[in-house]
């Protein structure tokens, strides 16, 4: 049985204070982690070593909510995987559509830094998802299967099963809109069927693949008891110590 894999992307929100607060208030409230559920804190680079200090002796990890995919250098603004490693990041997100649709990030490039993530021991989470104008286009399976390749592409079935892919539909992110389970559920079997295609069946039944947007306390259970849905990626409910909770709890 796959492991559910929570965790928490909190984009460009808390300062200092704030991520220690909210830190502080998950680990009263997940002191312990229901079995077979996993919880992932994703703050912003200047909170990591904070997080990582207040994160000690707690069952919650620590991820980054971006990588690029060379060691040192002249990458004004960027940061590498050794720095994230050195901070205690185990995970990292990569292709998060605010990436791909402000920074214009292509499959190509997030390939690219998936495979920099493997060989460097972090686990990666892999965005894919469609916009709104493409589902209703009734292009989400072409969209989807696109970006399964492009971003998996030379990526070898050892590592593939480390990996977790997040599908997130563009149109649910922060709108307030949510996928019905039976929509997320549908792109999830897609997802499998196509590492399956790529890897074999064996290798796609151990691929963790979350669901992503505007997941909240009362649609986590739902969602995540569909058969292909291993947890979440979440965006706004994870800003709060309560709502995280939650839905890591609803996971179980």
């Amino acid at each position: 049985m796959r492991t559910k894999v929570i965790a928490g992307n909190w984009k460009m929100n808390k300062d200092l204070s704030e991520s220690a607060e909210l830190i502080n208030g998950l680990k009263s409230k997940l002191a312990t982690m229901p079995n077979g559920v996993k919880a992932i804190v994703c703050p912003p680079f200047v909170s990591l070593a904070l997080a990582k200090e207040l994160l000690k002796g707690s069952p919650i990890e620590l991820g980054a909510q971006n990588m690029y995919f060379e060691d040192e250098g002249a990458f004004t603004g960027e940061v590498s995987a050794k720095m994230l490693k050195s901070v205690g990041c185990k995970y990292v997100i990569l292709g998060h559509s605010e990436r791909r649709q402000y920074f214009k990030e292509s499959d190509e490039f997030i390939n690219t830094k998936a495979k920099k993530t493997l060989a460097s021991g972090l686990i990666p989470i892999i965005c894919v998802g469609e916009t709104l104008q493409e589902r209703e286009k009734n292009i989400t399976n072409q969209v989807v299967t696109t970006q399964v390749a492009g971003c998996l592409k030379g990526i070898s079935a050892f590592d593939i099963e480390k990996s977790i892919i997040a599908y997130e539909p563009v149109w649910a992110i922060g709108t307030g809109k949510v996928a019905t389970p039976q929509q997320a559920q549908d792109v999830h079997k897609l997802i499998r069927g196509l590492i399956a295609q790529l890897y074999g069946p064996a290798t796609a039944e151990k691929v963790v693949i979350q669901y992503g947007g505007s997941v909240k306390p009362d649609n986590a259970k739902e969602l995540m008891h569909q058969p292909d849905i291993d947890g979440a990626l979440v965006g706004g409910a994870c800003l709060k110590a309560d709502s995280f909770a939650a839905i890591v709890l609803a996971a179980a």
